[in-house]
């Protein structure tokens, strides 16, 4: 839902896991010889409903990646997880990359690649069917994977909000 503030202020007393989504390596060649940089991509997350994402940028592997995890904690969100699913299905896109994810039955697991899969693992989304379409590039996949995330609706606020039960929201 467009305008909704799910973003999460306050990152001390949250244990949040990495996970390193991408790394690429640059050249630059001058008189001297060549320097290498590296920029790496980083997703987080608490697996309980709150993930963020990172690039951090530098000299060695080792303080991109350290980077990265810095400027993933910056930019977290808290996504509605229900049984271990998604409450609906969502699309986005970001640049190239369109993405669909779908909920799924208990024990079906994380149907979904690279990139995506990470961004739904750190989340604690053990459900989900995930589809990717158009531009394969890791870094628009992550962020319209995050995109799709904080847009989706608590169905326990989408209750109340239509004043109905919370079986009605699932099944008309």
């Amino acid at each position: 839902m467009a305008g909704m503030n799910n973003k999460v202020k306050s990152t001390n007393d949250i244990e949040l896991k990495d996970r390193l989504v991408a790394i690429n390596r640059t050249t630059k060649v001058t008189k001297g010889g060549r320097t290498f940089t590296f920029a790496a991509m980083v997703v987080v997350g608490n697996e309980d409903g709150i993930v963020g994402w990172g690039l951090g940028k530098a000299g060695e592997v080792t303080t991109a990646i350290a980077k990265g995890v810095e400027a993933a904690k910056k930019n977290l969100v808290k996504v509605p997880v229900y049984k271990g699913t998604i409450p609906h299905e969502q699309t986005a896109r970001f640049g190239g990359a369109r993405v669909f994810l779908k909920p799924a039955y208990a024990g079906t697991g994380v149907k979904a690649g690279g990139a995506m899969r990470a961004v739904l693992e750190s989340v604690g989304v053990t459900d989900v069917l995930a589809k990717s379409k158009g531009s394969s590039n890791p870094h628009n996949l992550v962020k319209a994977t995050i995109s799709a995330l904080s847009e989706l609706r608590d169905p326990i606020t989408v209750a109340q909000n239509r004043k109905i039960s919370l079986d009605k929201v699932f099944n008309g």
